[in-house]
């Protein structure tokens, strides 16, 4: 059986033992005050808070920017929604906030990592914020938010991590406006197969005659660029191949192939809505493709 037949076949590597994560980690929850930022809650590779960054109009409707921003440490690493052949993404619990409806999540994208286990995980290193968009109840009162955040946190063993954050979201923020900004400008740009443009997915078809179902990806991206691909299933259950860099391609083209594997039991292929981001320095695109 291969080791991505299903999600609980994804390869982890080593982890520090809970025990000692327990000795060596120290989990405060932050009270709220009238501040642009939380306090961090820190661990011994990582820490985490809530930035606030004020609040703008969208579809008519007031929403509160804010930003989940992670440190880690030197030589560290944390994973994206989506961790690629080993990891396991942030899971994030508002239901504690206060006037607060609904929160929305944005990935800036990410890079590929070896994993030590001769495939690629997903993530980010040193610094990242990843942008929320906090629409409330009730517009004309204060929101409250309260994260309780799971992750994980890996360099040569991979430890899992939590933090507890909570933020009284200010209209008038501004402290962490620009970098919340930048960090949304770097989330990937929404698009369709075929699009003109300098970074596109031109094409995606099952590669005829393979032994096993297999997909080839053609993406036009600017010359020299440093090209990756990223491939996520319907669910998080899907655990496809992280995408490699294959020959073929025409001029100005770069060509990438995924096994079609790794689906959980009982799931079919055909109907599904696969999810493809590229990715080429500062410029990202994701497109939706559905399997015939």
């Amino acid at each position: 059986m291969s080791r991505r037949s299903h999600l609980s076949a994804r390869i982890w590597p080593p982890f520090v033992p809970a025990a000692i994560v327990a000795a060596v980690t120290v989990i405060l929850p932050q009270s709220a005050s009238a501040s642009d930022e939380s306090a961090w809650d820190r661990d011994v590779s990582s820490a985490a808070r809530l930035v606030g960054g004020g609040e703008r109009t969208q579809a008519g409707k007031r929403v509160l920017s804010a930003g989940l921003q992670i440190r880690l440490n030197r030589g560290w690493k944390t994973y994206w929604r989506y961790p690629g052949d080993s990891g396991v993404p942030p899971a994030f619990d508002f239901s504690a906030s206060v006037n607060v409806a609904a929160v929305e999540v944005f990935y800036p994208a990410p890079k590929r990592f070896p994993d030590g286990a001769g495939g690629h995980s997903i993530g980010y290193d040193g610094e990242v914020i990843l942008p929320l968009r906090v629409v409330p109840k009730d517009a004309s009162r204060a929101a409250t938010l309260r994260l309780n955040l799971d992750y994980a946190v890996c360099e040569k063993v991979c430890v899992p991590a939590k933090a507890k954050a909570e933020l009284k979201l200010l209209v008038g923020s501004r402290t962490h406006g620009d970098a919340i900004a930048r960090a949304e400008a770097l989330v990937p740009k929404a698009g369709a197969v075929g699009d003109p443009g300098a970074l596109a997915i031109r094409s995606v078809r099952r590669e005829a005659g393979a032994s096993k179902p297999r997909m080839i990806v053609d993406v036009a991206a600017p010359s020299g660029s440093n090209v990756a691909l990223l491939a996520e299933g319907p669910t998080p259950q899907w655990a496809l191949p992280v995408p490699e860099p294959v020959a073929g391609a025409g001029p100005g083209m770069q060509r990438f192939a995924f096994d079609l594997d790794g689906l959980p039991p009982g799931a079919a292929a055909a109907g599904a809505i696969l999810r493809l981001t590229a990715i080429a320095g500062e410029q990202a695109i994701e497109v939706p493709f559905r399997l015939d």
